[in-house]
C-alpha cells in the first residue's frame, strides 16, 4: 500500500467507523455466533499474494462484525464502561502513525515529556496530593500503564523489593529468599480479580479479607488480619484498597487503612480504576478522603473518561522504588540525559516491558477537545441516567434495588436467588441488552451500568422495558400458593373452601390458565 492508497483506504475506514458509531443501535449488542464460527470463514493459511484492501474491508463487515460484542452500544450495561471518543481515536491514529517506542527520554523526548505533562494535568484535575505529581519537588510522579491490572502488579513488585531491602537491613542474616517467603498482601474480597492475580504473578499470598456489610474493607478488618499473620511470623507488605469495587462500587476506608499501613511500612495502593473518574467532580472527592496516606493511586482513563483502551494513569509518591525494582541497565540503553529527575524520566524503569506506546497523545487530545467541563458533563450525565434507572426499578414492587452508586445500579427480583437467576438467563437468551451478575451478602444481583457515551434516556427506558418483559415471563413460572389466590384462606384449594378471586393478578391468571 502506497501513500495514495493509504489516503483512500484511510478515509474509507474513518467513514466506516463514523457510520458504525452512528448506527450502532441497529446492531445486536451481543453476538449470536457459536464458538469456532470464524475458523470456517478465514482460510487456515495466510495468502501467498497480497490482496486488495477493499476485499479486506468487505471482510470486516462479513467476517468480523458478526462475532463482535458491541461494547460501545447503548444497550451494553455489563462490567464497566470502555472509553471511546473521536478525539481518542485520532490520538491513537497519530500514535500508530508516528510509531515511536518511548522507553527513555532520548528515544522520543516528546513522548516522555507529553506524558509527564498530561499526568500533571490529570492529577490536578482530580485534586491529588502534590507529592504524586512529577512537577513536585519530591520523587513522586505519574506514568501511563496499560491497565489497572498492570498498575497493581507493578506496585506489588515495587513493594516486595522495598520491603525485602528494609528487612534485610534489620535482619542481615536473613536471605532475600527467606524474607520474600514471609511476605503477605491484603485486599478486600470485593476487589477486582486482577488484584488476586497480581499476588499469584508476584509470588505473594494475597489475603482476600471479608468486607463489612457495606462491601468495604475497614481498618479493623485489616488490623485483625495483620495481627494474625505477624503472630505466625509473616511480614505484611502490600495492601490494595479499592475505591469503587467491581460488584457494588463500594469504597474502602482509606482514612482507617492509611495510618495502619504508614505505621507498619506497608505499601498502600489505591485501585480507583472506575470510580476515580468521578473525582473530576469536586462533590465526589470526599470518597477519596485519606488518599494522602497512599503510596500509589490508579485511575483508568479508558473506562469512564472517553479515552480508548489502553490508558491507565498511575501515580506514585516515590518513583525511586519503581526504578530500584525494575532498573536493568545495558550499555545500549544509556544516554547523556539520564537523570533521577521525575521531570525527565526514563519510563522503562516504571513498568514491566521495555517498549511503550505514545499513549499520552490520545489522552492529550481528549483533555484538550473536551476540556475539564466536558469531562465533568459526561460523568454527570451518566450518573443521572443511572439514578433514573434506579427510580424505575424502585417503582416496580417485584424488584428491590440493592445499591445505586455512580453509574452502577444493582437490583434483583424479590425472593429466592433462583428468580433473579431465571430473569438474568432470560435476558441473556433474549440478547437485547447485556448485563452481568454479582453477589451481595449471598444475594444474587444484576448489575446495570451506564457504559456507552452514546447512552440516552430512551436507551434506559429500552433496557427497563426489556427487563420488565422478561420479569413477566419469570412471574409465569412462580409457584402460586392457595393462600395467595384465595384471599388468604388456607386449606386444600379449591376443594375445602369456597372462595372468590377478588384481586386476581397476572400471576394468578397465568397459573389458572396453565392448569
Amino acid at each position: 500500500m502506497d501513500s495514495e492508497s493509504f489516503r483512500i483506504c484511510g478515509k474509507t475506514v474513518i467513514d466506516y467507523i463514523a457510520d458504525y458509531m452512528d448506527n450502532i443501535r441497529d446492531r445486536p449488542v451481543l453476538s449470536t455466533v457459536k464458538p469456532g464460527y470464524l475458523y470456517e470463514m478465514v482460510p487456515p493459511e495466510a495468502p501467498v499474494k497480497g490482496e486488495d484492501w477493499r476485499t479486506v474491508m468487505a471482510d470486516v463487515e462479513n467476517v468480523i462484525m458478526p462475532g463482535v460484542t458491541h461494547w460501545n452500544s447503548p444497550q451494553f450495561h455489563a462490567f464497566f464502561p470502555t472509553g471511546n471518543s473521536y478525539p481518542a481515536i485520532i490520538g491513537d491514529m497519530l500514535c500508530n502513525g508516528i510509531g515511536s517506542i518511548g522507553f527513555s527520554w532520548i528515544t522520543s523526548p516528546a513522548c516522555t515529556e507529553l506524558e509527564v505533562q498530561v499526568m500533571n494535568w490529570f492529577g490536578k484535575i482530580l485534586d491529588l496530593p502534590k507529592q504524586f505529581l512529577n512537577e513536585s519537588e519530591g520523587p513522586g510522579g505519574g506514568v501511563l500503564q496499560g491497565s489497572a491490572s498492570e498498575a497493581t502488579f507493578v506496585c506489588l513488585l515495587a513493594a516486595k523489593d522495598r520491603t525485602t531491602k528494609r528487612i534485610k537491613a534489620l535482619e542481615p542474616n536473613m536471605t532475600d529468599g527467606e524474607i520474600k517467603a514471609k511476605l503477605v498482601a491484603y485486599t478486600s474480597d470485593q476487589s477486582n480479580s486482577s488484584v488476586e492475580k497480581a499476588g499469584l504473578l508476584g509470588s505473594m499470598p494475597m489475603r482476600m479479607l471479608k468486607a463489612d456489610n457495606s462491601g468495604r474493607m475497614t481498618g479493623t478488618i485489616l488490623a485483625e488480619a495483620m495481627a494474625e499473620d505477624i503472630a505466625k511470623g509473616l511480614i505484611p507488605c502490600y495492601v490494595v484498597a479499592t475505591l469503587g469495587t467491581t460488584g457494588t462500587c463500594a469504597f474502602d476506608c482509606l482514612e482507617e487503612l492509611g495510618p495502619i499501613c504508614n505505621a507498619n511500612n506497608i505499601w498502600l495502593h489505591v485501585d480507583a480504576a472506575y470510580a476515580g473518574a468521578a473525582f473530576v467532580l469536586p462533590e465526589y472527592r470526599y470518597l477519596m478522603a485519606g488518599v494522602q496516606y497512599a503510596d500509589s493511586f490508579d485511575v483508568n482513563l479508558h473506562k469512564w473518561l472517553l479515552v480508548n483502551f489502553d490508558c491507565s494513569a498511575l501515580w506514585v509518591k516515590n518513583a525511586t522504588h519503581l526504578v530500584n525494582a525494575f532498573n536493568v541497565d545495558r550499555v545500549y540503553l544509556k544516554h547523556n540525559y539520564q537523570s533521577q529527575d521525575p521531570q525527565v524520566p526514563d519510563y522503562r524503569h516504571w513498568q514491566i516491558p521495555l517498549g511503550r506506546r505514545f499513549r499520552s497523545l490520545k489522552m492529550w487530545f481528549v483533555l484538550r477537545l473536551y476540556g475539564v467541563e466536558g469531562l465533568q458533563a459526561h460523568i454527570k450525565k451518566q450518573i443521572h441516567l443511572a439514578d433514573m434507572f434506579g427510580k424505575l426499578v424502585k417503582q416496580d414492587p417485584r424488584f428491590e434495588v440493592v445499591t445505586v452508586t455512580m453509574g452502577l445500579v444493582c437490583f434483583r427480583l424479590k425472593g429466592d436467588n433462583a428468580w433473579t437467576k431465571n430473569l438474568y438467563e432470560r435476558l441473556m437468551a433474549s440478547g437485547q441488552i447485556y448485563l452481568v451478575t454479582a453477589t451481595v451478602q449471598s444475594r444474587l444481583v444484576i448489575r446495570f451500568v451506564v457504559c456507552s457515551r452514546l447512552t440516552e434516556e430512551v436507551d434506559v427506558h429500552f433496557a427497563w422495558n426489556e427487563i420488565r418483559a422478561q420479569a413477566d415471563r419469570v412471574d409465569g413460572e412462580r409457584e402460586v400458593t392457595p393462600a395467595s389466590i384465595c384471599n388468604g384462606l388456607t386449606g386444600t384449594w379449591p376443594k375445602d373452601k369456597d372462595c372468590e378471586l377478588t384481586a386476581a393478578t397476572n400471576i394468578v391468571v397465568k397459573s389458572l390458565t396453565q392448569g
